[in-house]
């Protein structure tokens, strides 16, 4: 699976062990930025990530930033983006069957890295459970045309 990463300074050292993570599980990686823990303004990269899944050049994305909150508003702008903050590996699983989350956002100083690392392996291994959730999915894209 070809899967875009993206972080602010805050999400940096997190950001380069979800690298290594998905390398290691054979994933192609398409790293957005940032590059180093000096401040940036955490935008820039979710709108790299966001825009990456959104034209399908990645098949899900991770962001990740202090507490997450940033980078979910950023990425969740972007038609057919569906963005999950979690925190936990219960919520990120659901986000996934219920959801159809393409992007995973978590917060680099809120989760540990070994969970954040297991949340990795339970977005990228969970299916999409379809059914009456694919209607509800259909829903939200049609509200987002009515704004």
């Amino acid at each position: 699976m070809k899967v875009a990463v993206g972080s602010d300074h805050a999400g940096f050292a997190l950001k380069e062990k979800v690298k290594a993570l998905l390398q290691e599980l054979g994933h192609e990686v398409l790293d957005f930025g940032c590059h180093s823990t000096e401040s940036v303004d955490y935008p820039v990269y979710g709108v790299k990530v966001a825009k990456a899944v959104a034209s399908s050049e990645a098949t899900r994305g991770i962001l990740i930033c202090g507490t997450g909150l940033g980078m979910s508003m950023v990425a969740n702008r972007f038609p057919g983006i569906r963005a999950a903050l979690c925190h936990e590996l219960f919520t990120t699983k659901m986000a996934r069957l219920h959801n159809d989350a393409n992007i995973l956002v978590m917060g680099g100083r809120v989760i540990g890295d070994a969970l954040a690392l297991e949340m990795v392996k339970v977005f990228l291994e969970t299916p999409f459970e379809g059914g009456r959730h694919e209607r509800r999915i259909r829903q939200i894209d049609n509200f987002k045309e009515e704004v």
